[in-house]
């Protein structure tokens, strides 16, 4: 079997990433954006387009998540695609999830697409969200 990893312009962006969660500070974000970026919710049917609405997104949930932690990443063949597993409470509601992160060959995030389960978790993940960032997207 063969080890699969990140194409080398991704290893840096996936190493501020990881430290920008770590410090639990976002700043960086948009020099990890294209332009184009889109943002898939786990409550919207709709994408979010625009770096703009995914730094605001990502910068919001880091707030609302306590005790997130990653626990496994898994990258695609083509080494574009990282799959982050992550865990964290929303309001006494414990929640699982991944993060489906989709690069472009410079290195930028592309595509960021979150799914959560149980529904408890992104119900409430949906409220405190919703709170935050109503009328701002």
């Amino acid at each position: 079997m063969t080890a699969l990893a990140v194409k080398p312009n991704i290893a840096p962006a996936m190493q501020q990433w990881h430290a920008m969660i770590a410090s639990q500070d976002l700043g960086g974000l948009p020099a990890l954006l294209h332009p184009d970026a889109v943002f898939r919710s786990p409550m919207a049917f709709k994408p979010y387009a625009g770096a703009d609405k995914v730094a605001m997104i990502l910068n919001t949930v880091i707030k609302v998540f306590e005790d997130f932690r990653y626990h496994r990443e898994l990258v695609s063949a083509d080494g574009l695609n990282v799959v982050l597993e992550f865990s964290a409470t929303v309001a006494d509601r414990e929640l699982k999830g991944i993060d489906m992160v989709r690069f472009n060959e410079q290195g930028q995030i592309v595509e960021f697409e979150v799914m959560v389960r149980p529904m408890s978790g992104l119900q409430a993940l949906g409220e405190e969200m919703g709170k935050r960032l109503r009328g701002a997207l």
